[in-house]
């Protein structure tokens, strides 16, 4: 069947033809970058998007179009990828569409972790029940923005980077939030408990209800919603709607049928290429030496290398040292957090902390030898660029008495310059 393109014309036939499955950061960035020779398949029907932007829809201070991303040069094919044929090197999609390629990047992202909830799915079920959300795709979004008014009562689980964004939102939209998190503090992989406690502090005056190091047991279901959210500890949560932000799973599903070697994610080297020579793998799906990042600046930046390698301006990606930012808005001012690296200190790392209880600021490195392996900035992130280049060169840190260059207290204290 032949591809129902959404532009004039048809895709190149030079023998250059590159087919991306994904229309996420990561893919729809490679798409801008190849031009008019990639093809891109998506199976979500809104335009190509800024994932890390939803809390901010939801929240009501975007509206969809705001975040689209801009439009690629090349043809776009609204459908699913159900199979790559690598023998044919076809992918055939959802609609009956088959697709032909010379080159295929898989960028087909992450799916939201389910938990295993006593009551969340009835058996053979395969949707969720009613009033219970993931939060990770627009529709995710539209769908929970609708159920929200002033007074809803709100459950998060999960106190990670995402359950943290979407209970601050829900939040502004007048919700009434109760926040759950297992691990005994809020972005327990990013911040260490200083950092973890000032966030805590910004919700709560936000009027979010945390409970850490609490385990949900299961959730119980009246007419089709779920209305109790069951606390391993017998404590019951009246709930109207239900988040779940349980953190992501790469998306390989394509990958394992096609029969590319897959471990956490897609197997990729340092050209990104899979087990096929001809299938790359870009983004959240990705996992390259060791790693699987789930984090849209490695996802942009190895769409950035794979361009170059397939347009033979580049050979290789060698990894990416990622840096988290979240700003937390309020009306009394918003909380803007860094974080990078290794966040808890060695024995025998050095540690320095500054912190203001008057302005809320605290600001923390941690330094290996003579190198800065990571730290986190809360409140005040002037200094962030010149410490997040220290530590993204990973070069000897100036020595004391080093004249030729900025100490690291004053990387610290200051802009650095830059």
């Amino acid at each position: 069947m032949t591809a129902p393109y959404e532009h004039d014309g048809t895709p190149p036939r030079d023998g250059s033809r590159v087919v991306v499955i994904g229309t996420g950061l990561a893919g729809t960035r490679l798409a801008q970058r190849l031009g008019e020779r990639a093809v891109l398949i998506g199976e979500e029907a809104h335009a190509p998007y800024n994932r890390v932007l939803l809390a901010e829809v939801l929240a009501g201070t975007y509206t969809p179009d705001v975040i689209e991303l801009p439009a690629t040069p090349g043809p776009r094919l609204r459908t699913r990828a159900v199979r790559v044929d690598r023998e044919r090197r076809v992918v055939q999609c959802e609609s009956g569409a088959e697709v032909p390629y010379d080159t295929l990047v898989l960028a087909t992202g992450s799916n939201p972790v389910l938990p295993p909830l006593r009551g969340l799915f009835e058996p053979g079920a395969r949707e969720l029940p009613g009033g219970v959300h993931a939060f990770r795709t627009m529709d995710d979004c539209l769908a929970l923005s609708g159920t929200v008014t002033e007074g809803t009562r709100a459950v998060v689980i999960g106190g990670g980077l995402l359950g943290v964004s979407a209970a601050r939102a829900l939040a502004r939209r007048g919700a009434q939030v109760v926040l759950t998190q297992q691990a005994e503090r809020l972005m327990e992989r990013q911040l260490d408990p200083r950092s973890s406690e000032l966030v805590r502090r910004h919700l709560t005056a936000l009027g979010v209800e945390i409970h850490t190091e609490c385990r949900v047991r299961g959730v119980g279901v009246v007419d089709g919603r779920v209305r109790r959210v069951e606390l391993h500890d017998g404590y019951v949560l009246g709930t109207d709607v239900t988040v779940l932000a349980c953190g992501v799973r790469p998306r390989t599903g394509l990958a394992q049928a096609a029969g590319l070697d897959v471990g956490k994610g897609v197997l990729v080297d340092d050209a990104l290429r899979t087990s096929d020579p001809r299938i790359h793998a870009v983004g959240d799906c990705a996992q390259h030496a060791g790693t699987v990042y789930g984090l849209a600046t490695p996802a942009l930046e190895q769409a950035d290398a794979l361009a170059g390698v397939l347009t033979g301006g580049a050979d290789a990606y060698t990894g990416t040292r990622a840096l988290t930012r979240l700003t937390l808005p309020h009306t009394a001012g918003p909380l803007d957090l860094a974080a990078f690296g290794e966040t808890e200190a060695l024995p025998g790392d050095d540690v320095v902390q500054l912190a203001d209880a008057t302005r809320g600021t605290y600001r923390k490195v941690v330094v290996r030898g003579d190198r800065l392996v990571g730290g986190v900035l809360v409140g005040e992130l002037a200094s962030v660029g010149a410490l997040a280049h220290a530590w993204e060169s990973n070069e000897p840190l100036p020595a004391a008495g080093d004249t030729t260059a900025a100490p690291l207290l004053h990387l610290l204290t200051h802009d650095g310059g830059l």
